[in-house]
């Protein structure tokens, strides 16, 4: 077996140490939840981006490139000033929810280009502007422009033109685990002369300031000193961390204290608060402590840069300061070598140099996604000693059933900036992606959400800050199995624990989401936002019931997710064998359910939701969308060795299926491959497979260039009108943005291309495929004439996604879309932004512009579609 390399041997022997630091510091912590201390919940009003570099946060902290330790107690990141904005730059700009003309969006250029799992080597990349940043220009255009209208980003506003900006890249490089060396570069890429102001900084989160048992003790506060050139920040638990820069910097220190007076025009606590050291940089406000110490500290360097010119300075922060000298760069080389070691085992042979690109920002991408989360809401609800206490109706209201959650751990986010909070389903397909890198840290990630301060005590899981009641799509088990195949097939003490936590889960949704007792289940939106012609998170009128064809899909894919589980583990404790029973049993009654109850349209070949009226009729909403496609995703085999090694299971199995012919569809299909016989446990059976396959691989339907619609095209000439008692309510097809505001307007499921879904998609065609093998074949694309087994179409559809990050045959990355200043400039070409969803006809990225959570999937893809091809 050869030698694991220096990456993976760290993991291996030292992961929380190596882990220890990383960039855990969100891209944004104002206008989230947790800092919505309001008394309307007005969540978007309550902490603007205008008063983020004034006041000081409660629960975590954001910054620009910036690291941490684990615990967030001392955090280090950077500032910039390029002498014309009338702010210090501190943090990515963008528009809160009500601002954007298509929801929340950041307005900036920046990409995480490199990480090893335990963040030995780090690269990110920034564009900042020399011209005065546009924020009133952005926020008024944007806020001008309708639904139907693109969203005005930074380079619509022409402060880029020219190239008239400078090009940030910061390289990090551990000499071991508490002793980053850092190299900041910058670029004046303009034709003329421009100074930049640069400021690393150094800063104490905020923990003192509440009132809080203990955190006021004596000698208690932490303090950051100039000393000798250096910052020398202390702290009573973390110890000693100082930073030393290249050359003679200026030394400033002020307190990470909101600035009252600016804020609410009262005293405040200190003279030199949180904005100090932007005001004293941009207008010689002695708002530094002329004492050298506080909880915030700078190195401020001013840098003229030619046209063209190219500087680089060296930082290091570590328990001495350590030298900048010959250990500094071998250190970076070093580090640098090891990663593009630890990548090159990582992409498979065959694989293109593009793609190799793709898959390591990618996994870049969603290792700097890796966050401090601290969300205590008992504390939040009730408020903090030192504080006023929060609004009387706060008690009632966001997440006040969810007194038992204190969160306060790394956890991997969906998207840095506009979604800095997990989410239930996000996190499964995360650690899915994440498993190939770390999947000790991918492990931990699902097992979080089911410990005690995480889970309700009914078992909910919670769904994501803006409201832990949501329900999300039930997919932990699924991402359980594929996380422990990706590691091996070894860790069954993982897999005992996650089904444990999952069986309370399971049970919760029995009790609460199929409120009819018929095994079809509800759900509401279940994370596909607008999909439906209806906001199905809300109640019909009284009597009327929204059973959804997802819903009763999540729910089979559930049963087989824990029925696969405890095959496993009954491999090695019989004891699971009474669980494999009852969760085989539980999904032949959800897969005869769903047809019994209607949602299959025998006459269109598909399924729908439907509503049931309180006198019995069962009226389909004939929308054609993901939500009829999912239930082919809930599909498995089971072969006669499982069977012959769990005597129990299979005697049961087998009195099922000989005295209960009615489930024959979906339990007692047969087969034989390579001389061993099995059986296909499907939701949708071959005849109702091949009519469904034949819309799904449809181009005028969901085929598109780039992967599979969230809504039929047809829908683009044909809207679908329901009319039930109201108002009428229309769905198009809309390839793009959203033009309505159902879940605040900034994602789209009436058409885009969303990579969660193709991927379950996907991955259930495999699963077909070794049922059926190559007997099995349809037409691929519908109506070409060409006939392609499942694993062909597998592999298309995965080629499809892949290529939305690739040149095509002009040179273009469909994720790019229309923006010719990243077609065409070879300076930013190869930066690849991975999007929340794609256009379901050119793949150009929307929503969300670093949604390595999910998106981050491409990069299993070029993996597991190589190891396909090999095979």
């Amino acid at each position: 077996m050869p030698e694991p390399d220096a990456e993976r041997s760290r993991l291996a022997s030292d992961p929380q140490g190596w882990k220890r630091w990383g960039p855990y510091v969100a891209e944004r912590a104002w206008d989230t939840v947790r800092e919505d201390y309001s008394a309307d919940g007005d969540v978007w009003g309550s902490f603007p981006h205008d008063e983020a570099r004034s006041r000081v946060y409660r629960w975590n902290e954001d910054g620009l490139a910036a690291v941490c330790d684990d615990a967030q107690i001392l955090c280090f990141g950077f500032a910039f000033w390029n002498g014309a904005d009338p702010i210090l730059k501190e943090r990515i700009f963008g528009l809160n929810g009500e601002e954007g003309n298509h929801g929340e969006d950041a307005k900036e250029y920046w990409w995480y280009l490199d990480s090893t799992p335990t963040h030995s080597f780090m690269h990110w990349r920034w564009l900042y502007p020399q011209a005065e940043f546009p924020y009133a220009a952005l926020v008024e255009e944007n806020h001008r422009r309708s639904r139907s209208e693109p969203e005005y980003e930074l380079v619509d506003t022409g402060v880029l033109d020219g190239d008239r900006y400078f090009d940030v890249e910061i390289t990090w490089a551990k000499a071991g685990p508490d002793d980053y060396c850092v190299v900041v570069a910058v670029l004046n890429a303009g034709p003329e002369a421009a100074t930049l102001d640069l400021l690393p900084t150094l800063w104490f989160r905020n923990t003192w300031s509440w009132g809080l048992p203990g955190s006021l003790e004596e000698g208690r506060r932490p303090a950051i000193s100039a000393k000798d050139g250096r910052l020398v920040a202390e702290h009573h638990t973390l110890g000693r961390m100082t930073l030393v820069g290249d050359g003679s910097p200026v030394l400033l220190c002020c307190d990470n204290e909101s600035n009252a007076e600016r804020l609410w025009g009262t005293p405040g606590s200190t003279p030199y608060p949180k904005d100090g050291i932007g005001h004293h940089v941009l207008y010689g406000a002695p708002t530094v402590n002329p004492a050298g110490t506080g909880t915030k500290a700078a190195l401020h360097y001013r840098l003229p840069l030619a046209a063209g010119q190219r500087v680089e300075l060296r930082l290091r922060l570590s328990p001495d300061g350590g030298s900048l000298g010959d250990d500094f760069t071998a250190t970076m080389d070093e580090r640098r070598r090891e990663a593009d070691e630890f990548y090159a085992a990582l992409t498979p042979p065959g694989a293109t140099g593009e793609e190799a690109q793709v898959l390591r920002q990618a996994l870049a991408g969603m290792l700097w996604a890796k966050q401090f989360y601290h969300y205590d809401v008992a504390r939040w609800l009730d408020g903090d000693p030192a504080r006023p206490p929060p609004p009387e109706g706060r008690r009632a209201g966001r997440n006040a059933g969810w007194r038992h959650l204190n969160n306060h751990d790394v956890i991997s986010m969906p998207d840095p900036w506009e979604y800095p909070w997990y989410a239930a389903w996000d996190l499964a397909f995360q650690a899915v992606a994440l498993a190939h890198v770390d999947a000790a840290f991918a492990k931990e990630q699902l097992l979080l959400l089911g410990r005690e301060w995480y889970m309700h005590p009914n078992g909910h899981l919670p769904a994501y800050e803006w409201n832990f009641e949501a329900v999300n799509p039930p997919v932990q088990a699924w991402a359980g199995l594929q996380v422990f195949e990706i590691d091996g097939a070894t860790d069954y003490d993982f897999l005992a624990r996650l089904f444990h936590k999952l069986l309370l889960n399971f049970t919760w949704w029995v009790n609460r989401v199929d409120t009819q007792s018929n095994n079809v289940f509800e759900g509401g939106f279940l994370g596909l936002d607008n999909i439906g012609p209806i906001n199905r998170s809300e109640p019909l009128p009284p009597g009327e019931v929204l059973e959804q064809s997802d819903g009763t899909a999540w729910m089979g894919m559930f049963c087989l997710g824990l029925l696969e589980i405890s095959l496993v583990l009954a491999a090695h404790d019989r004891t699971y064998e009474d669980m494999a029973t009852k969760f085989f049993e539980h999904f032949a009654l959800i897969s005869r359910a769903i047809h019994e109850q209607g949602l299959w349209d025998e006459h269109d070949g598909f399924y729908y939701d439907v509503v049931r009226t309180a006198d019995g009729r069962c009226l389909p909403l004939r929308l054609r969308s993901m939500v009829g496609l999912l239930p082919l995703c809930a599909a498995t085999t089971l072969g006669e060795a499982t069977l012959a090694h769990l005597p129990s299971f299979a005697e049961r199995f087998h009195w099922f299926v000989d005295n209960k012919p009615e489930f024959a569809d979906t339990v007692a299909q047969r087969f034989t491959r390579d001389g061993h016989e099995g059986r296909l446990l499907a939701m949708v059976d071959p005849d109702r497979l091949r009519r469904l396959l034949a819309a799904m691989l449809d181009e005028g339907e969901f085929l598109s260039p780039h992967g599979l619609r969230s809504l039929s095209a047809i829908h683009r000439d044909h809207p679908f009108v329901l009319e039930l008692g109201g108002p009428p309510t229309r769905v198009e097809y809309e390839p793009g943005e959203s033009t309505t505001g159902l879940f605040g307007g900034n994602s789209n499921w009436r058409g885009p291309v969303w990579f969660p879904v193709n991927y379950l998609v996907i991955e259930a065609l495999r699963r077909y495929a070794g049922y059926f093998g190559d007997s099995f074949t349809v037409e691929y694309p519908t109506g070409s004439g060409a006939e392609h087994t499942l694993d062909e179409v597998a592999d298309d559809l995965a080629a499809r996604l892949v290529s939305i990050f690739l040149d095509d045959a002009g040179g273009r990355r469909p994720v790019f879309g229309h923006y010719e200043k990243f077609q065409t400039d070879p300076a930013l070409h190869g930066l690849i932004p991975f999007h929340e969803y794609f256009h379901g006809d050119t793949g150009m990225g929307l929503g969300a512009s670093h949604q390595t959570g999910w998106t981050g999937l491409v990069a299993d893809l070029i993996i597991t579609r190589a190891k396909e091809q090999r095979s």
